[in-house]
């Protein structure tokens, strides 16, 4: 069957199917380690998450001068440094809460902490919307520990009152599909 890509069928199939938008895109829940889940309030200011990527790796089996391409494991981009973006609240409670899961991973005054492998009940939910903001898919990623809590920039002499950000690292074992 012949594959006829031309502007009408572009148009007819865009008007069909239509395109995911870059704000139908939300962090619906987020459990760390030694904490509560963070409310629907503390979520509300999630401004910037990505959907992670996953990556088959290729093993190459050499048989007379032919390499045949054989899928090999899975490997999840970012799984070590996923980043979410979050403007900061007023009274800092969301700073609070990450300084809280990081010091509970390491606490450099005891020089103790809970820095083993994070299970299943520590993940990161993320979700696809439709334009009536339901989910279409969700993503669940599996094992999430912090990792950085950036640093948040002032401007006390040039600032004209622009909201401030706060960017937190984390990484994660693998992901699943909800």
């Amino acid at each position: 069957m012949p594959v006829n890509q031309n502007i009408q069928n572009f148009y007819r199939v865009a008007a069909a199917r239509d395109f995911s938008r870059d704000f139908l895109f939300r962090v619906t829940d987020l459990k760390l380690a030694g904490l509560n889940a963070m409310t629907e309030d503390q979520l509300i200011y999630a401004k910037g998450a990505s959907l992670p990527g996953r990556t088959i790796g290729n093993i190459e089996v050499p048989y007379m001068g032919l390499n045949l391409n054989v899928p090999g494991n899975v490997t999840y981009d970012n799984s070590k440094a996923f980043k979410l973006s979050f403007y900061l609240d007023a009274d800092s409670s969301l700073r609070s809460y990450f300084e809280e899961a990081s010091r509970n991973l390491f606490n450099d005054q005891t020089s103790t902490g809970a820095y083993s492998t994070p299970d299943r009940d520590t993940f990161i939910t993320l979700s696809q919307l439709d334009k009536q903001l339901e989910p279409i898919s969700t993503y669940q990623l599996v094992g999430a520990s912090i990792r950085e809590i950036t640093d948040i920039a002032y401007k006390i002499s040039e600032g004209k009152g622009d909201t401030v950000d706060i960017e937190v690292t984390f990484a994660y074992h693998y992901y699943i599909n909800l």
